[in-house]
């Protein structure tokens, strides 16, 4: 709650899994786990969504996701805490976490696999190295493609940072 507090009651389901996540991706160590949690907060609303609230069009044919099939844009949209998006994206993170999330993309609004999918997303993308580093807004552009939200990342970030000092 005093790094998202917009979460409410939220928290409390997330703290579990999340914690887990982080431990299954080697997200573990203090400046690790604040960008985590910053990014993650930001990107799914600190915790209240784990489904992208545009429609998904936008990413329809978009070969660089792996869009080919007419309707992957809508089904394959942002999903789980970190926001996966694109048929290829679902594909790699489905044989990670041993989920065929092809047949069932809804499967990362699922709490446990929404925290999964962003631990696997954090990895499969080299990011503790760059939380090492505290670099906050190279973090924010291998997450997001630019620097969308940067501040409120870096707002969050810095409340990480006392929380778990």
């Amino acid at each position: 709650m005093q790094i998202m507090p917009l979460a409410g009651r939220r928290a409390t389901l997330f703290l579990v899994p999340l914690n887990a996540a982080m431990a299954e991706f080697g997200i573990d160590t203090p400046l690790r786990q604040a960008s985590f949690l910053a990014q993650v907060g930001h990107e799914s609303g600190q915790l209240r969504y784990v489904r992208e609230l545009a429609s998904g069009a936008a990413y329809e044919g978009r070969a660089d996701l792996g869009n080919v099939i007419a309707g992957d844009g809508v089904r394959f949209k942002g999903r789980g805490l970190l926001q996966v998006t694109g048929r290829a994206n679902y594909a790699a993170c489905g044989v990670a976490l041993g989920l065929d999330l092809l047949a069932a993309p809804q499967l990362l609004e699922q709490t446990t696999a929404a925290c999964r999918s962003a631990g696997w997303f954090w990895r499969s993308r080299g990011l503790n190295r760059l939380a090492d580093a505290g670099d906050q807004e190279r973090v924010t552009r291998r997450i997001n493609g630019g620097v969308n939200g940067l501040a409120e990342r870096v707002a969050l970030y810095q409340a990480a940072r006392k929380v778990l000092a």
